[in-house]
């Protein structure tokens, strides 16, 4: 079941947060469920996130639109030096 929290906050923090969730392409409500999942399982706070670089950004548009994909068959294959099928 799930519960709605509300916290007080900085209205420019909160915005601030809320852009920077965005540009991750992240909901800020994701990364905060992210924090207190791991607050509770490791019992202890650790606070680490990097935006993805430049070329990180431009793979992931390129998956996105579906560009430069292959077949999970096909990496088996070529690890085993086959052709695929």
């Amino acid at each position: 079941m799930d519960t709605t929290l509300t916290i007080k906050t900085d209205k420019k923090l909160k915005g601030a947060a809320q852009n920077i969730a965005a540009a991750l392409g992240v909901p800020l409500t994701t990364i905060i469920n992210a924090m207190l999942k791991q607050l509770v399982r490791d019992q202890e706070i650790t606070l680490s996130a990097r935006r993805p670089n430049v070329t990180t950004r431009a793979a992931m548009r390129e998956v996105q639109r579906g560009e430069h994909l292959e077949s999970f068959e096909f990496l088996k294959a070529r690890k085993k030096g086959m052709r695929p099928i």
